[in-house]
């Protein structure tokens, strides 16, 4: 009977642990792709002396296991910026992420900002990333999806 609480404490403290370890090694996947997509454009820019979005540059994922869905603002001509309906989405593998609401991407010749949106653990917040033309912003997300 002792050895059963004793398991049972120990289950208590380890799962949630866990769950939070698990979560944070998923947002990694977000922090690689958005660097990915940071070397990317940069030397998409060093080769054009512009911007663009995930097709031109070249930039897809590996697999079909993303959690997270990865937007970039496509640009239309050198130095402007592209109106609604021209946000390219790759979209989430596993699970669904609404990325309405959600931090805007944008492109010019001169700039670019990519973002990740994910529900790692179904509430209603989502998991968060962006990164710009100056690689701002990869250390914490805009809004964290791991509660604990």
């Amino acid at each position: 009977m002792i050895v059963v609480a004793i398991i049972g404490i120990l289950a208590a403290i380890a799962i949630p642990n866990f769950l939070r370890y698990q979560a944070q090694s998923r947002q990694a996947e977000a922090r690689t792709n958005l660097g990915g997509i940071f070397v990317a454009e940069t030397s998409f820019f060093g080769e054009r002396g512009r911007y663009s979005d995930f097709q031109e540059i070249g930039f897809a994922l590996a697999g079909s296991a993303n959690r997270y869905t990865y937007r970039a603002q496509r640009t239309a001509q050198v130095g402007t910026n592209v109106t609604s309906g021209a946000v390219q989405i790759i979209a989430a593998g596993i699970g669904l992420a609404a990325v309405e609401g959600t931090l805007r991407a944008d492109s010019t010749a001169m700039g670019f900002t990519a973002t990740a949106a994910a529900n790692l653990d179904q509430d209603p917040t989502l998991d968060q990333w962006h990164v710009n033309d100056l690689k701002l912003n990869l250390a914490a997300p805009d809004s964290n999806d791991i509660t604990g």
